[in-house]
């Protein structure tokens, strides 16, 4: 990464230079300086490449982007490579407290593979998207999102969390949940 810094005005043009330094910074933890290096990327093949497309999504994510990851994601065709990203911005937006776009990837992987584990994270998510509208970080109509994102699941579990979302809206006033 240093030995970069030191050419990068020299390269500042070049698709092969922002490619291997904004993954060099992704890689760091500098995600809004790799955003910016990746979008400098003119090359059209670059751009279509899975490897460019996952690390702009992390770094849209990682830079509290979500929506455009997941707009990258919607633009994709059904491929292996569009499953892995799903995975990705479902594991990332978790991690980052994106809990609406987790939500959201966790829910089509459920429903493409029935493997507990995307159950749980949506779970997860859809509780703590929940917990972020009780905080006031979230608006309080996201709450029919998740209540529609809970009622495509046949686990048991989600009638209970729906009962609780429910009880929580009507002691607070929210009202037209679906």
């Amino acid at each position: 990464l240093i030995y970069l810094r030191s050419i990068k005005t020299y390269f500042y043009n070049d698709d092969d230079f922002q490619w291997n330094y904004s993954v060099a910074r992704a890689a760091t933890g500098e995600y809004k300086e790799a955003e910016e290096g990746l979008l400098l990327i003119q090359n059209e093949k670059f751009r279509q490449e899975y490897s460019y497309i996952s690390w702009l999504c992390r770094c849209y994510i990682m830079n509290a982007k979500p929506r455009l990851a997941w707009e990258m994601y919607l633009r994709m065709e059904t491929s292996d490579d569009s499953f892995n990203l799903l995975q990705l911005i479902a594991n990332d937006c978790y991690r980052m407290g994106h809990f609406f776009y987790a939500a959201k990837a966790f829910d089509v992987l459920e429903r493409l593979d029935p493997n507990p584990e995307f159950w749980e994270g949506k779970r997860g998510a859809c509780i703590g998207l929940f917990q972020m509208v009780i905080a006031g970080k979230e608006p309080r109509d996201t709450l029919r999102d998740v209540l529609a994102t809970l009622r495509q699941t046949n686990n048991p579990q989600c009638e209970f969390i729906i009962r609780i979302i429910r009880k929580w809206a009507k002691e607070n006033g929210v009202t037209r949940l679906g």
